[in-house]
């Protein structure tokens, strides 16, 4: 199939399950004041997926595209937007810290746990959506007044958000066995 089909029938897959399905989980805590529900966000890994070789540029309008879609179904006022844009930006450099060759070397390849491994692929993709959730959550609670709650909301999404990741990549990429 098309590189470039592929990845669009993807964002269109991950466009309408996080619209239609993970942004109506709603989880919330026990007995928490303030609600602190949140949600799980699969759409980052758009990005996280697009191949080695992708431009900062091409990441950098596919990140506001991505965002800015997500915002128009939830409207956010362009937080996603701002979240994906970092993601986009620094996705290169967090690669190249941990892959053991340069990028271009990986041609026609994408970053998946047959390329680098269950450990890098999940560290990369952890820190990626750390970073995303941090972003998101500090510009919608837009105060430090509520520390521990904005701390509670990031955390809790990041491991939710990362379970999603995890079936997503299971289920919908193709994986090898190594047999011995």
């Amino acid at each position: 199939m098309n590189i470039y089909l592929k990845n669009f029938l993807r964002f269109c897959i991950i466009i309408l399950l996080q619209v239609f399905i993970l942004n109506n989980i709603t989880l919330h805590w026990f007995t928490s004041p303030a609600g602190a529900l949140f949600n799980p966000f699969i759409y980052p890994i758009f990005i996280l997926l697009l191949p080695f070789e992708t431009p900062v540029w091409v990441l950098l309008v596919l990140g506001f595209s991505l965002g800015v879609t997500v915002d128009a179904f939830m409207t956010t006022a362009g937080m996603h937007a701002a979240a994906t844009l970092l993601v986009a930006y620094l996705r290169t450099n967090v690669l190249n810290a941990l892959m053991p060759r340069n990028l271009s070397e990986y041609i026609n390849q994408q970053p998946s746990v047959k390329n680098m491994g269950w450990t890098p692929f999940l560290v990369y993709s952890g820190f990626l959506l750390l970073l995303h959730h941090i972003v998101f959550f500090s510009i919608e609670s837009w105060s430090i007044s509520g520390f521990g709650p904005l701390l509670l909301k990031i955390g809790a999404s990041l491991v939710t958000s990362m379970l999603f990741v995890i079936v997503y990549i299971l289920l919908f990429t193709r994986q090898t066995v190594t047999r011995a």
